[in-house]
């Protein structure tokens, strides 16, 4: 499979056809426009090695991503970060190349980490047809630039990633979920306090008057959490919290795929309630602000956004000439240049898809 993958970049390269990378399509509508040939990583599937006592899965590209879920729940471990499938279903899966090419979380994220703080290594074929090792399978790995980490959430703009090594970790022993009716204002506001204290937290999610909390860890600390902060336990909380990561949650319009224009804002988890009109859920401790907003609303978006100190995408739907990803200052701007024209010299691999 690698051999059809490098005569295919090759190809491109000498014919300046630009390539798009595809898994299970499950994320198409994420990024900018798409095009060129389908370089499809699907037949590149397969675990390489798992070592539950060392906490790391290493797996191909075109690994569908329930398969390795699976295969973790077994040994009743998990990816911490959880990744967002958006789509599974019988024509087409989230795959685990695409998992980490996009670098999405999920509820998690806040608490545990996000996707590139649990990539170990990479296996990728460049612009060139050469296949190129970075990282490996164990944290300790300080030799040369951390090019592993680099490529979670680069979208397949810098290379195919052909193989990936990730820690995983033990599922949680117990978890509970809480319920309180309160202001966006006063959810801030106690976000902010919680985080700073020991609590287990492990997701919080406020929306429409209401704020759901998970706790996750050991028994007596989630017991303890549950006593300590009062609230209503809330049923079925598993469903709730899977519904959050792929958004089937009735803010996003239960379809990931939905064309209504949402918008993702990065900021300090302290900042106040943003005013920009339309609906809002705030994830990650308050750090994470969805908001779905009318068609000309995204100057005014990225200048609130960029004041508070973070920045804004457009996660999908609506007008991608506004730009789906915030401006880079240009300093960053030819980092970003130079590097691509490093892996990728032909500028062959997911055009437009970033920038």
């Amino acid at each position: 499979m690698i051999e059809q993958f490098r005569e295919q970049v090759l190809a491109a390269a000498a014919s300046n056809t630009a390539l798009r990378i595809r898994g299970g399509g499950t994320k198409d509508w994420y990024g900018g426009p798409l095009e060129g040939e389908i370089l499809d990583t699907r037949g590149h599937a397969g675990i390489v090695d798992y070592e539950p006592t060392e906490l790391v899965i290493t797996a191909r590209c075109g690994t569908p991503l329930r398969e390795i879920e699976a295969v973790l729940a077994e040994r009743n471990q998990m990816l911490a970060f959880e990744p967002p499938h958006f789509g599974d279903g019988a024509t087409s899966c989230a795959t685990f190349g695409g998992a980490i090419a996009s670098g999405l979380s999920g509820p998690r994220r806040a608490n545990s980490g996000g996707v590139r703080d649990f990539v170990l290594g990479v296996t990728m074929m460049d612009g060139k047809g050469e296949v190129l090792r970075f990282g490996g399978q164990v944290m300790k790995n300080v030799a040369g630039y951390d090019v592993s980490r680099l490529l979670a959430g680069s979208l397949g703009t810098l290379g195919l990633m052909l193989e990936m090594s990730v820690k995983v970790l033990p599922r949680t022993v117990a978890e509970s979920t809480l319920q309180f009716a309160m202001s966006e204002i006063d959810a801030i506001r106690k976000l902010n306090e919680w985080g700073g204290q020991p609590l287990p937290i492990s997701g919080s999610c406020w929306n429409d008057g209401v704020l759901a909390l998970r706790l996750s860890g050991a028994r007596a600390a989630v017991e303890a959490a549950v006593t300590s902060l009062g609230g209503q336990v809330m049923q079925d909380a598993d469903a709730f919290w899977a519904d959050l990561r792929e958004q089937r949650h009735v803010f996003f319009g239960g379809d990931a795929r939905s064309e209504t224009a949402l918008w993702r804002l990065s900021v300090p988890s302290s900042t106040g309630a943003i005013v920009l009109g339309g609906a809002q859920l705030i994830e990650w401790g308050g750090a994470q602000r969805w908001l779905r907003a009318g068609p000309d609303a995204a100057d005014s978006i990225r200048r609130t956004a960029a004041a508070a100190g973070g920045h804004a995408t457009l996660f999908r739907g609506g007008d991608k000439g506004v730009g789906v990803f915030q401006p880079l200052a240009p300093a960053v701007a030819r980092i970003h240049e130079r590097l691509k024209t490093a892996f990728d010299p032909s500028h062959i691999f997911n055009r437009g898809r970033m920038a």
